[in-house]
């Protein structure tokens, strides 16, 4: 029998994450499937590493069920701000990430975290700051490529023939 494959498993991966996390069921659910494994004689450790959690986390899961039963899995108070974009909308933020911005009006050709921000207060109505769009990179697994800079219109070959000479007061090596 042939292994089962997911397209696009990273990006699937984080969309499953935010389902998970959307709801307090799904999250009470994902707990109890924790647990289930740890009394199979799972460690916490590989919990952690199945449910991408960390292991104290799981560890508080342990220590919550033994202190307050089934109720102890349920959720409080959730503090902090909510997902602004759903699964669909970062599968499609990844794709338009692998165009251009120039495909989508921007000015700039590379994405940077001012660009990301504006970009998604404009497609996707959903304010960020640019400190979070660069996360936001590091979480779909891009990294920050800066152009090197070109004075207009020199010649590439005399730009290389300068690059060889020594500096000016400066004699060449023996």
């Amino acid at each position: 029998m042939r292994k089962l494959e997911i397209a696009d498993p990273d990006i699937m991966r984080i969309a499953i994450q935010q389902e998970i996390s959307r709801s307090d069921e799904s999250r009470y659910d994902h707990r109890l499937h924790g647990l289930l494994l740890l009394t199979g004689g799972q460690s916490c450790q590989q919990v952690a590493d199945l449910f991408g959690e960390d292991r104290r986390t799981v560890q508080r899961w342990v220590k919550r069920f033994e202190e307050h039963g089934l109720d102890g899995m349920r959720d409080g108070e959730r503090p902090g701000r909510p997902a602004g974009l759903d699964a669909k909308q970062w599968a499609s933020l990844e794709r338009d990430l692998r165009r251009s911005a120039c495909d989508f009006g921007h000015v700039g050709h590379l994405w940077d975290g001012k660009l990301l921000s504006a970009h998604l207060e404009q497609r996707y109505k959903v304010v960020l700051g640019v400190r979070q769009c660069q996360r936001i990179f590091r979480q779909l697994g891009f990294r920050l490529r800066k152009p090197r800079p070109q004075v207009a219109q020199s010649d590439p070959v005399l730009v290389a023939a300068f690059k060889k000479t020594a500096p000016s007061g400066k004699a060449k090596g023996p």
